[in-house]
């Protein structure tokens, strides 16, 4: 019986729950994207390398209270369902995302100032 609690052990590591991460999300300059929350900064996207699963799937963020900062890129106050791996900071997965009014962000005291 042991044996079997540890591949299932195994096989919860290697695949992790979802989880929900509310916060910033920076989008400054094409394919480069990071979410900031309450943990700090995730990167999501690098132009030229690393993108997360999901990405492409990502609906709209612009629709709501998003500020441009460069052209059409800038940052917004999001929600995102995603797994990470939290020694890289990466985000491994996005499931769903939602933009959310800037409001929450800029009323989380755990967030930085944008």
């Amino acid at each position: 019986m042991s044996s079997f609690l540890a591949v299932l052990l195994a096989a919860a590591a290697a695949h992790p729950s979802p989880e929900q991460r509310c916060g910033w999300l920076d989008n400054s300059t094409p394919a480069n994207w990071l979410l900031t929350d309450r943990d700090g900064e995730w990167l999501i996207g690098s132009q030229g390398g690393y993108q997360a699963p999901g990405l492409d799937d990502m609906p709209d963020m612009t629709a709501r209270g998003w500020v441009e900062t460069n052209g059409p890129h800038g940052h917004g106050c999001a929600c995102l369902r995603v797994t990470t791996d939290r020694r890289t900071r990466r985000v491994t997965r996005i499931f769903s995302a939602r933009p959310v009014p800037l409001r929450q962000c800029r009323a989380d005291r755990r967030l930085p100032r944008l």
